[in-house]
């Protein structure tokens, strides 16, 4: 499968990533179906459909598109509750799912009944490495990390991960189809869990949780620190709330049922949010208050 053989792109979980994936396919030239299930109450097909009109007409208003471009690009864009029809004779599946292996697997497994002979699956995984996931399809070697930055629309970046498992060619067609996307992908030649720059993000992050919780300084503080001594652009509370709580919770629950080990448990400080629903900016309240 190669770049000029993709005729439609199926994006698998419309959540802040999956959403603007599609948004992103759709505005590059790429039919795309994205799918989000019935039960997801926060992003339902009217909320994600509005988030799409939003943004076409703000690109519009912003002199970033003409008014026919962003007509022809919505019109490839559809969403749907339905998996097989998302996934149908589909040559790039692109998995925005949550991070937890067997969500993963069961996913990919029933979009695997669907999709175009030598489809390749690429998995937006912040973390997870696809060895651990590619055996729910009938070709591994097709299987993949594709990770893009929140928000999508906007970051450049991706990283293209190759496992021992992942086709040479699989793995070009990805790295193009990030390009065509007008993205700066990288090439990982090694799989290991957070990638590359997520390792990094991480250290930070499980640093910063960890002063906020041994009551050494507050949040506002703590990022200031970071922002102004560390020249980020934004501080690591400030990027979880970007990124989203719920995530980083579900990924560090993830690294602690394959390890085991406490140390990977989140911090008191990300349970107390998880639990009352505070993910961040897209419920309005993290470790900031947004109302």
């Amino acid at each position: 499968m190669k770049v000029k053989d993709i005729q439609k792109v199926a994006v698998l979980g419309a959540g802040t990533m999956g959403s603007q994936l599609a948004v992103l396919v759709a505005a590059h030239g790429f039919p795309v179906c994205c799918f989000t299930p019935k039960e997801d109450e926060l992003h339902t097909i009217e909320s994600v459909s509005a988030f799409a009109d939003g943004w076409f007409a703000k690109s519009v208003a912003k002199g970033k598109m003409e008014e026919k471009d962003a007509a022809a690009a919505r019109g490839r864009l559809a969403f749907t509750n339905d998996l097989g029809q998302a996934a149908k004779d589909a040559q790039m599946v692109v998995e925005a799912v949550a991070d937890i292996t067997e969500v993963k697997q069961k996913v990919l497994a029933e979009a695997d009944r669907h999709t175009a002979e030598g489809c390749i699956y690429a998995s937006n995984s912040s973390y997870i490495v696809s060895s651990r996931f590619c055996g729910a399809v009938k070709h591994p070697e097709n299987v993949l990390n594709m990770h893009f930055f929140n928000p999508a629309l906007v970051m450049k970046l991706v990283e293209v991960v190759k496992g021992p498992h992942v086709a040479e060619q699989a793995a070009q067609t990805a790295f193009e189809f990030c390009e065509a996307l007008g993205k700066t992908p990288v090439m990982i030649q090694k799989e290991i869990y957070g990638f590359v720059v997520n390792r990094i993000f991480s250290a930070i992050t499980k640093e910063a949780c960890y002063l906020l919780d041994q009551g050494v300084a507050g949040i506002p503080e703590i990022d200031l620190a970071v922002k102004n001594g560390l020249g980020h652009p934004m501080g690591p509370f400030e990027l979880l709330d970007l990124t989203g709580i719920d995530l980083e919770y579900d990924v560090l629950m993830e690294k602690y049922r394959m390890s085991g080990a406490l140390a990977d448990k989140p911090s008191p400080a990300l349970v107390e949010r998880y639990a009352q629903g505070a993910y961040g900016k897209k419920t309005k309240k993290g470790f900031y208050d947004y109302e």
